[in-house]
């Protein structure tokens, strides 16, 4: 009795075999700093890229906007629910490596109907239980690798919740900058209409006079009549900016509630892209090509045990008994166990042919992800160069909005001394109309390059603190 018991145990010590490869991370060569980095480039033992994003955008409605987004936006729901779905896939995976029990229950009754010997009425009745016992003995790990790459999926959907994560916020970042640089756009047009009608009115007074000629009115009339044709055009991009937002938001679209102007956004004189080391680490899409290459790997070890024998350990209990015209024999018991073994002989090189496709998955995967670092690498360095060079172009163009502000003074003063005609005054208000616009673009620009680098950098993945309670005033304004 005792030989078939030593049997099942030396069975179970051999379960710790498992193969296929073990996992372990490709080598890269990581650059010592990115490119783009200058003299000039902060080095801070903190990255941008580490800070939490209501750390660094500090306009409290934007954050409000932030916080709704990473709690009703439906990309981010898809996102969580192939979690959840990973999650049980991960739990049923790993069942298999337990025994199965199931019960039955059978309550059998037969009657056969007859007139003459030896038939003649007849009656039974099977009640019947039983106890059925299913353990395949993971001799090769193959479950055990299938466990493996399940985790792995569970890991890599979580990882790609978190890239989902980090593009809504540097989408909801980037499109509230931009609704409020279309406000300061529509500033500056109706601050420049209110200042052409009443140079109109002031050239129509010297065309009465004498002073001025019919030409010089519609020259006025042309000035007025360009900045009030660029506000409706401002009114629609504002509103599809505004619907754009409520999208993201998860909702229909409607008005957005304003915070801080563009100008005091972002108020951020260096950006420490920190060492390219910690890169690999931080950014989600990394992560989750590596765990895609981990579940790869596993999945190899799984098509290889398949080339060797199958054992399982099936057992069964039962219990019952047999009712013949009413008189009841029994019970009877019953109990089996014992190992059962399934090993390929001839099968076509299926098998074989499945090991080497999974092979080539994990080479495919391998590259996939050396080509996520080295793409991650190429963003933060275009980035990097993006905000130094819109930084530079903002502060050249805010010196010839200047240049441009002192000459319409001086062309005024000439025109309205009689030096010069309104074509001088003309030229140079439509110059610094385009400059000032230009200028909200460029402040804009710089906001909008800090936002990618960051988002390049790997942060905003964090769905943030708990919110406090908004004031009557903004959960109006967001009702809206």
């Amino acid at each position: 009795m005792r030989r078939p018991y030593l049997a099942i145990i030396s069975l179970l010590l051999l379960t710790g075999c498992l193969v296929g490869p073990d996992y372990h991370r490709p080598d890269y060569p990581t650059p010592t700093q990115y490119r783009g980095e200058t003299a000039e480039t902060p080095t801070a033992p903190v990255s941008l890229g580490e800070l939490a994003w209501w750390q660094v955008f500090e306009d409290e409605q934007l954050h409000e906007l932030i916080r709704t987004a990473l709690s009703e936006n439906y990309d981010l729901r898809v996102a969580v629910a192939r979690v959840l779905q990973a999650r049980a896939q991960l739990i049923g995976t790993r069942a298999n490596q337990f025994p199965f029990i199931d019960v039955s229950a059978d309550a059998i009754y037969n009657r056969v109907e007859g007139d003459r010997p030896p038939l003649t009425s007849q009656e039974t009745f099977r009640p019947v239980g039983s106890l059925d016992l299913s353990f395949e003995l993971d001799l090769w790990g193959r479950l055990r690798r299938a466990t493996e790459s399940a985790r792995a999926d569970l890991l890599a959907s979580e990882e790609a919740r978190r890239t989902v994560v980090t593009t809504l916020v540097s989408d909801v970042a980037t499109a509230y900058f931009q609704l409020r640089e279309l406000d300061l756009q529509l500033e500056i047009s109706q601050r420049t209409l209110n200042s052409r009608r009443a140079s109109l009115r002031l050239v129509q007074t010297r065309e009465e006079g004498g002073v001025a000629s019919l030409l010089e009115v519609r020259q006025a009339e042309t000035l007025l009549y360009t900045a009030a044709a660029n506000i409706p055009d401002l009114e629609r991009r504002i509103e599809q900016t505004e619907n754009l937002i409520s999208v993201l938001l998860g909702r229909n679209p409607s008005a957005i509630p304003r915070g801080r102007p563009l100008l005091q956004q972002l108020a951020l004189p260096e950006v420490p892209p920190g060492l390219p080391s910690t890169l690999l680490e931080r950014r989600p899409d990394i992560r989750q090509a590596e765990q895609q290459l981990v579940s790869a790997n596993a999945q190899i070890g799984v098509a290889r045990a398949l080339l060797f024998p199958q054992v399982a350990l099936t057992g069964s209990a039962g219990a019952g008994a047999i009712g013949l015209d009413g008189t009841f024999f029994g019970p009877q018991g019953l109990f089996a166990i014992g190992p059962s073994l399934t090993a390929p002989i001839f099968n076509s090189g299926q098998i074989r042919a499945n090991v080497e496709a999974t092979e080539a998955q994990q080479q495919a995967a391998l590259w996939r992800y050396l080509q996520s670092i080295q793409l991650a690498f190429r963003e933060v360095s275009d980035a990097l160069v993006e905000y130094r060079k819109q930084r530079e172009f903002r502060v050249q163009q805010e010196a010839l909005t200047r240049t441009w502000r002192d000459a319409l003074r001086l062309a005024n003063e000439r025109y309205e001394g009689g030096i010069t005609s309104f074509l001088e005054v003309l030229d140079t208000e439509r110059e610094l109309f385009s400059a000032e616009l230009a200028l909200a673009q460029a402040q804009l620009a710089e906001r909008v390059a800090v936002v990618r680098l960051y988002r390049a950098l790997g942060g905003g993945w964090q769905l943030g603190p708990t919110p406090a309670p908004a004031p009557q005033s903004v959960r109006a304004a967001g009702a809206n």
